[in-house]
């Protein structure tokens, strides 16, 4: 009883909750389990976070994706989840398979083999033109040579389940190229998905964010903060 009282004490005061667990991989990185409450201080531009661990009283930094803010009211939600979804047209770079499920080291790493890898192939096979599309359910990705084409046929289609999702992010020195990290269905695998847009891609990254916002909502639905909730 006393446990409880003390959690829900820490969450009365946090602002926000962390979806995800999150194990450090440097020393300033802060330790997060499923649904900890946040007393975030700082919101870095490169999406991490400078924040306490109210549970644990412990003080560090971690990616701001999975951070939900508590005390948002649901009028910034009007528009139900199910029908809203956010389209972005992007150049496809290609995937590569990864050793972790998420960091911006690892995110970074993937970008800079995909670029090396394009830049011996780009003459005779440039980047295909595709549209991301970012919902509640997922995202989906539609390759398409031409994009400017009417005839569709070849278009290719892949659909990755958000809870599949484990990060995503821009590249911290150059916004116009975006990934985001998924893992096999199945397997113990992580796969690195990379793109070029023409402007920043933060928006697109928001959107992801947003995602996961509305995700939490309408499928974790959590309303007493003393219960505990995994995503899995």
């Amino acid at each position: 009883m006393l446990e409880k009282q003390r959690k829900a004490s820490a969450f009365s005061e946090a602002s926000n909750i962390y979806l995800n667990r999150f194990v450090p991989r440097h020393d300033d990185e802060l330790e997060l389990e499923v649904d900890d409450p946040l007393l975030v201080e700082v919101q870095g531009d490169d999406y991490w976070y400078e924040g306490y661990n109210m549970r644990t009283g412990a003080h560090g930094i971690f990616p701001a994706y999975y951070a939900i803010e508590v005390n948002k009211g649901t009028e910034c939600y009007k528009v139900k989840s199910s029908e809203w979804m956010d389209r972005y047209r992007l150049k496809f770079l290609g995937s590569v398979q990864v050793p972790y499920h998420k960091g911006n080291d690892v995110l970074c790493a993937a970008m800079q083999k995909i670029a090396n890898n394009r830049r011996m192939t780009v003459k005779f096979n440039p980047p295909s033109f595709c549209v991301l599309e970012i919902s509640v359910k997922g995202i989906k990705l539609a390759v398409q040579e031409d994009y400017y084409a009417c005839d569709r046929s070849n278009e290719c289609s892949h659909f990755f389940q958000l809870k599949n999702v484990s990060f995503c992010g821009y590249h911290p020195k150059n916004s116009k190229y975006f990934g985001f990290i998924t893992k096999h269905p199945a397997d113990q695998r992580f796969a690195c998905h990379v793109f070029v847009s023409e402007n920043s891609t933060k928006p697109l990254a928001e959107s992801v964010g947003k995602a996961f916002q509305l995700y939490y909502k309408e499928f974790v639905e959590f309303s007493c903060p003393t219960e505990d909730i995994y995503l899995e």
